[in-house]
């Protein structure tokens, strides 16, 4: 019930925010507006939002005959939690790093990237498909895909704003007058980045320590799960990736991400060593802290 709360709420928010900038650009036609275009938007969100990540990232569809060792996992750890078969795909990247993404366990998909495939052992990489596998089972799945979108449109519709208003908005002259000019919109433009790492961070710590947890308890072998961790956190800073800071927190280890001052500000993950400790009881596996 939390997870599906969460998708409603922000579904609400993205209706709302598009009316309000509807009205206040446009009146009350922008009202009309911005509601069709929330409608649009949210049928987009709930059956789209998984493909948008998957193509963001070029993200490729896998065979079991392509890769037989982690369908083998795949496939056992499914059968453990009672869920479906996800579909696979695999980044072309050498980046170590993986996420789950679709709206329900039966329209759920697995990625990880060619590095994480080449950097983790067997048990090592079952830790890090049972962990995706335990967003798919806690139902997460939905609600951070449509984080990503959301945050996507509001640092959007705060450029569009701004660059509106700037050249005499969508209502005429008068009314930038009135408010100031782009000073709002501006304004905007400022906290919208802000707004959209927010709403990351209300879907994004708790989930990861949750299907760290999951994925421990479906393997039966939490320091597996924390030594793919410690190798993912170290190889990634070789091999940086670079994210989009709208899809960051899909994935099980934060990647690089652009996106200016404030990125840094709001990391959508939480600290490595913090998960490790909660796996085994340490900040390491080697015990060096």
């Amino acid at each position: 019930m939390g997870n599906t709360l969460k998708t409603a709420f922000l579904l609400t928010l993205l209706t709302l925010m598009l009316i309000w900038v509807g009205g206040h650009f446009a009146g009350r036609d922008g009202l009309v507006l911005g509601f069709l275009f929330a409608a649009g938007m949210n049928f987009f969100t709930y059956f789209y939002s998984d493909k948008l990540a998957l193509k963001m990232y070029k993200a490729q569809p896998v065979t079991r005959e392509q890769l037989p060792r982690a369908y083998a996992v795949v496939e056992r750890m499914t059968q453990r939690m009672g869920i479906p078969m996800p579909k696979m795909y695999v980044l072309p990247t050498q980046s170590p790093n993986a996420f789950a993404t679709g709206r329900n366990p039966k329209h759920a998909s697995v990625a990880m990237t060619a590095g994480i495939l080449d950097l983790l052992n067997d048990e090592e990489l079952e830790g890090v498909l049972a962990h995706e596998l335990g967003h798919v089972q806690n139902r997460d799945i939905l609600t951070s895909s449509i984080a990503a979108t959301l945050a996507g449109a509001i640092t959007l519709i705060a450029r569009m704003g701004y660059w509106a208003e700037i050249f005499g908005g969508f209502g005429g002259g008068g009314g930038r007058r009135e408010r100031g000019g782009g000073a709002s919109s501006l304004f905007m433009l400022i906290l919208a980045p802000i707004a959209a790492m927010l709403v990351q961070l209300a879907v994004s710590r708790s989930r990861e320590y949750e299907a760290d947890a999951t994925g421990a308890r479906t393997t039966g072998n939490p320091y597996a799960l924390a030594s793919a961790l410690e190798k993912i956190d170290a190889y990634s800073k070789r091999i940086p990736m670079t994210a989009s800071p709208s899809s960051a927190h899909l994935f099980i280890a934060q990647p690089l991400v652009g996106g200016g001052m404030f990125t840094n500000l709001f990391s959508t993950h939480p600290p490595m060593q913090k998960r490790i400790e909660r796996l085994i009881g340490r900040k390491s596996v080697a015990g060096i802290e």
